[in-house]
């Protein structure tokens, strides 16, 4: 892994808010490495690994146009000498997204490929059926790095940096990798909090239970109510709260998933969900340039 453990900060909320003892803390996983931001560093580096003990030579994966896990994966790849390839979600554009020309940039070849088909169909699967006579030499990752091996990634958060002295730790939740890992890592006595940034439940828990460890862990919950409408969904008081964030405390969010989680977090603290003295961490898990996708000016960061 990528020495990240002089860039770990973590950021202190102050806020006319936060009463009854409640504290809220970011942990700034955006800051670890300019591309290969947030999670993305953590759930890669055991994929890596097994890729490099069996020799291959190409990493496969799969993702969206605007991918943060796809852009990761190819600079990644570009900069540990594999080679990489991705089947994208959807026909082919006219004009690239900024995220699958930087993908090319760093030698990413992509395969456009139609949405049903991309969403019933594994990565491996659609790998095979394009090109089965590459199979020794390649590796297949898995989409967002969902996974066990991407779990385990993210449970080296907890080695890097003390964080037992938070009552509560939350996270945006995607494929529930990030997730998975948290709650595999946590103490009994802390709450891991995952706020999903997609409307689908059944998905969610289903990965979930792939991923945990031990499968009656009641330490976590799931919040359902702050995606938007849906994944990438947005609406302009989410945009009006990213850029009030940044005015306030200096911390770009993204509107795919941070964003979407510390709104969640403000809400329910300025309801009295926490109990007095509560002591919360935010995890922010990257994926900035997802922004780029706005028309510019959208953010003022």
């Amino acid at each position: 892994m990528l020495d990240v453990n002089s860039n770990l900060k973590i950021d202190k909320i102050r806020a006319p808010f936060l009463h009854n003892g409640v504290e809220l803390d970011i942990l700034r996983l955006d800051l670890v490495h300019p591309i290969v931001s947030g999670n993305k560093l953590f759930k890669l580096h055991h994929y890596i690994e097994q890729a490099r003990h069996q020799k291959a030579t190409k990493l496969v994966t799969s993702g969206g146009p605007y991918s943060n896990h796809l852009a990761a994966t190819a600079y990644y790849a570009h900069e540990n000498g594999f080679k990489s390839a991705a089947f994208v979600r959807g026909e082919a554009p006219e004009v690239l997204s900024h995220t699958l020309v930087a993908c090319q940039n760093w030698g990413m070849e992509l395969y456009f490929t139609d949405r049903t088909t991309y969403d019933t169909t594994d990565t491996q699967s659609l790998w095979q059926n394009l090109n089965h006579n590459d199979a020794k030499i390649s590796f297949v990752v898995p989409e967002g790095g969902f996974g066990i091996p991407g779990s385990k990634g993210v449970e080296a958060v907890f080695n890097m940096i003390d964080l037992s002295a938070y009552t509560h730790i939350c996270t945006p939740v995607g494929t529930a990798t990030t997730f998975a890992g948290l709650i595999n890592s946590a103490s009994m006595k802390q709450k891991i909090i995952g706020i999903a940034a997609l409307p689908n439940h059944e998905d969610i828990s289903r990965r979930l239970n792939e991923l945990l460890i031990n499968k009656d862990n009641k330490n976590h919950e799931l919040w359902m109510d702050y995606h938007f409408g849906g994944y990438a969904r947005k609406n302009q008081k989410l945009l009006d709260f990213l850029n009030e964030c940044y005015n306030q405390y200096q911390i770009p969010l993204d509107f795919v998933y941070t964003g979407k989680m510390l709104f969640g977090i403000f809400d329910k603290i300025q309801s009295d969900y926490f109990p007095a003295n509560s002591k919360i961490l935010c995890v922010h898990t990257g994926g900035l340039q997802g922004n780029l996708s706005l028309k510019s000016g959208t953010l003022v960061f």
